[in-house]
């Protein structure tokens, strides 16, 4: 699909008032462009240092992920990627879903594989341990 198939459907669902159906087309048409990454993640138990609240699985939460890159001193340079929460309107504290990554600078993320684990980070704690399950290249 193009861009502008996307785009189209897009405009369609915000004229029904459709507004998760028209996040998730322009998210596709993202896609399309960009490229993007599925992962199964787990995020860690509130017991843990997890987060306490769910969150809304629609691509509006942008955490950064440790993908292994390093500062010059050595601390991990993170980066990064908007979430979107297959199937599902929302994860919770210590829930595990797959979801779609759109990283910010795709370019930094282009070395990973599925089966690569990545960390992703709301404050200094890891807040979720992802692994990736498909790399899928831009098709534009």
């Amino acid at each position: 699909m193009s861009v502008d198939f996307w785009e189209l459907l897009a405009e369609a669902a915000r004229q029904m008032m459709l507004e998760r159906s028209r996040r998730w087309c322009q998210w596709r048409a993202w896609e399309v462009q960009h490229g993007t990454l599925r992962a199964t993640l787990s995020l860690v138990d509130p017991k843990e240092g997890g987060r306490r609240t769910a969150f809304s699985g629609d691509g509006r939460l942008r955490p950064m992920w440790d993908i292994g890159s390093r500062t010059a001193d050595g601390e991990p340079a993170l980066s990064v990627a908007k979430l979107w929460v297959e199937f599902e309107p929302q994860l919770g504290p210590g829930e595990t879903a797959d979801v779609r990554l759109a990283p910010l600078q795709p370019e930094q993320w282009q070395h990973l594989k599925p089966g690569d684990v990545v960390f992703m980070h709301e404050a200094r704690p890891v807040a979720g341990i992802a692994e990736i399950i498909e790399v899928l290249p831009p098709r534009v």
